[in-house]
């Protein structure tokens, strides 16, 4: 069971903590977990939509699905001419909105700089915990800052969507498969890494067999930093 909220007396180390996360990993249910022992905002749908407000696009076009990634392609495909979509057809643009934007790069670029800016400003509000969007790239070497990966093997990820979906096993681990090569993607093109690496973080948790509690529990222990007397 998850403890209450810490006072608002007790010293933090961290005010703002990155949850980064494979598909299935348990990630949002542990940032869940996180914000509501530590008392902080839970931010994630809410990084695109304020980015999309900065470029100027409807909302209501960005707020139509919750899902990460589709709030990505969407905010994407408002930025990217409906020529270049065409030419590279639209079965390989959904699959890969990220490498499809090769031909749009100074519209890419501008969507990068707004999805940075907005975690800026978030970080700067404090008492937060922003699920996704690469935040812990974004906010590299920034004081005040938690970078945690949450993740898991693909079998063991595979197995949760089949359980928590019904779907069948080929199509489960044929969706982790997409999802990471999205995610190497998207930190390829918004970042410049040819890898996702652990050094990139504070601190990696395997959930294949760590329950979700004890993930917060070992991730509020961090944020609190060492004891003090």
């Amino acid at each position: 069971m998850l403890q209450s909220p810490l006072s608002p007396e007790q010293a933090m180390s961290a005010q703002v903590i990155c949850i980064s996360r494979s598909l299935a990993a348990g990630g949002e249910e542990i940032g869940q977990g996180v914000a509501a022992r530590l008392g902080f905002r839970v931010i994630d749908s809410e990084i695109i939509e304020r980015a999309a407000e900065k470029a100027e696009l409807d909302p209501a076009r960005v707020a139509q699905t919750e899902q990460r990634q589709s709030l990505i392609r969407r905010l994407i495909a408002s930025m990217v001419p409906a020529a270049v979509t065409a030419k590279l057809g639209a079965r390989y643009y959904a699959a890969y909105p990220v490498v499809a934007l090769t031909l749009g790069q100074s519209r890419e670029e501008r969507l990068r700089g707004l999805i940075r800016e907005v975690i800026e400003e978030v970080a700067a509000e404090g008492r937060a915990v922003i699920v996704a969007h690469a935040a812990s790239m974004a906010l590299a070497g920034r004081d005040g800052v938690l970078r945690v990966l949450i993740t898991a093997s693909p079998e063991e990820r595979a197995e949760r969507l089949v359980w928590a979906s019904g779907l069948d096993r080929g199509i489960a681990e044929q969706a982790v498969r997409n999802s990471d090569l999205e995610r190497a993607h998207y930190f390829r093109r918004f970042y410049h890494l040819d890898a996702e690496l652990p050094t990139h973080y504070d601190l990696v948790l395997n959930t294949d067999r760590l329950p979700p509690e004890e993930a917060v529990a070992i991730i509020v222990a961090a944020a609190q930093g060492p004891a003090t007397p």
